[in-house]
């Protein structure tokens, strides 16, 4: 792809997952249950009644899946770390095993030049500690840093690529707000807390982090998404102002040093359980920000709907995916200068892309998929075009290397570049899969 020309020389090609969406071995070797373990095991949670309980089976083939990577030339892999494998109390003793298994992940990685992009939590909270209080009580954030120190006391001679959060907005918002994903609440001020709570979590992590690996790279990792009004309605026009606080603002300004958006924190009427010195830790200077683009929002007023009153319209005329997500790369653009220019981001990676569609296995043993192909190329394209506009753009992770639980939807949509067959674990590379390797190929001939 000739419009790729602007990407840098050193450019990250890589492939992202998360530990429950693909490890199974729930419970193997000490890990203890999860959120997610609970709330997927809750009727009528997660559709078909599935689970994560096996999932990939990552556990136990990780040299199939790194072969994998090999295949596809990726230069790095973001993954997660399950804090309940770790440290299956959410506090206290360290379970040997279950940080071993990551030990020899990236171990493996190094052996195979892929250089390891490690996330400390991507929604797995120990179950414990949501008995406990979960994100909206303080001392998870506290317990949270004491997990990052162990990983990273552990693992940082090696791995120096960290993200402490995976997509808050879904933990609080979807989670606590929402009830559409662990731990399935809808109490407004238990979301706000647990905003707060995971934004602090993230500061105190960052500083456990740099304490034990004075050579880490530490970023977070927003999922986000450009905002529109549905009409040129004031009432429109608000709501899309609202929604890019919730969506937005809401997470990039504490960490940015800006503190709160007073918008919002009127909008939400919950007081902030605030101590002093707080913000200061929020705000923890970051060498790295994590961009997770899926689609673009065009929202309607909805006054009698949850926070923040804003309802999704979906325009006419444009495709979408099979979550029903529209496609649109230019919103990636968009975000990607957003972040340079009104949040002066000195290194953006996007930490994910892409896309689900209803992948079928044919008789041949092949997977054609041509509607993630074109939207592949159509998303990275936009990646240059961002940094033909000056955004410091070091690497995309493409959503994801394999097919997997892909939590609330179960395993009826298929976001990866390689198929599984869950009934056998047989791995396929789909078609989307070669052409991402064929564009590594065409990056690296480019640099000689």
């Amino acid at each position: 792809m000739n419009d790729l020309n602007a990407l840098p020389h050193d450019f990250l090609w890589g492939v992202a997952t998360a530990a429950y969406q693909i490890e199974g071995a729930v419970t193997e070797d000490g890990r203890s249950p999860s959120i997610w373990d609970t709330f997927s095991h809750t009727a009528g949670k997660v559709d078909n009644g599935d689970t994560g309980d096996i999932a990939c089976d990552h556990y136990h083939r990780v040299p199939e899946d790194i072969g994998l990577m090999k295949r596809l030339g990726v230069g790095a892999y973001r993954f997660s770390l399950a804090w309940p494998r770790v440290v299956p109390g959410g506090d206290g003793p360290v379970n040997e095993a279950g940080i071993d298994f990551y030990d020899r992940l990236v171990d493996s990685l190094l052996e195979a030049g892929i250089t390891p992009f490690a996330t400390l939590y991507h929604w797995d909270l120990p179950q414990t500690l949501q008995d406990r209080g979960g994100w909206p009580a303080r001392e998870t954030a506290e317990h949270f840093a004491a997990y990052a120190a162990v990983v990273a006391e552990r693992l940082g001679d090696r791995v120096k690529d960290w993200a402490t959060l995976n997509e808050p907005l879904c933990s609080a918002w979807i989670g606590h707000l929402e009830g559409k994903m662990a731990p399935g609440l809808t109490d407004i001020k238990a979301a706000v807390h647990a905003s707060y709570h995971l934004h602090l979590g993230h500061g105190l992590a960052v500083q456990a982090i740099r304490a034990a690996s004075s050579d880490a790279r530490v970023g977070i990792v927003n999922n986000l998404s450009p905002i529109e009004a549905a009409t040129d309605r004031e009432a429109d026009r608000a709501a899309a102002v609202r929604a890019d606080g919730h969506i937005n603002r809401w997470w990039l300004d504490p960490v940015h040093g800006r503190g709160y958006p007073q918008d919002m924190l009127d909008l939400y009427g919950v007081e902030l359980p605030e101590r002093p010195g707080d913000l200061e830790t929020i705000a923890e200077p970051l060498d790295w920000l994590g961009l997770n683009y899926y689609f673009r929002q065009v929202v309607a007023d909805d006054p009698a709907g949850p926070a923040p009153y804003a309802k999704q319209v979906y325009l006419p005329g444009v495709r979408h995916t099979a979550m029903d997500w529209e496609v649109h790369a230019d919103g990636l653009e968009e975000l990607l200068v957003r972040l340079t220019e009104e949040y002066g981001a000195q290194r953006v990676y996007v930490t994910e892309n892409g896309s689900a569609y209803p992948d079928v296995l044919r008789d041949d043993g092949t997977v054609d998929d041509p509607e993630r192909t074109t939207y592949l190329e159509e998303h990275l394209a936009a990646c240059a075009r961002a940094v033909r506009k000056g955004v410091p753009l070091a690497g995309y992770f493409a959503w994801s290397l394999l097919d997997n639980f892909e939590w609330a939807y179960g395993y009826d949509k298929r976001f990866g570049l390689v198929h599984v067959d869950y009934a056998s674990q047989r791995r396929t590379m789909k078609s989307s899969g070669y052409r991402y390797a064929e564009i590594i190929r065409e990056s690296a001939a480019r640099k000689r």
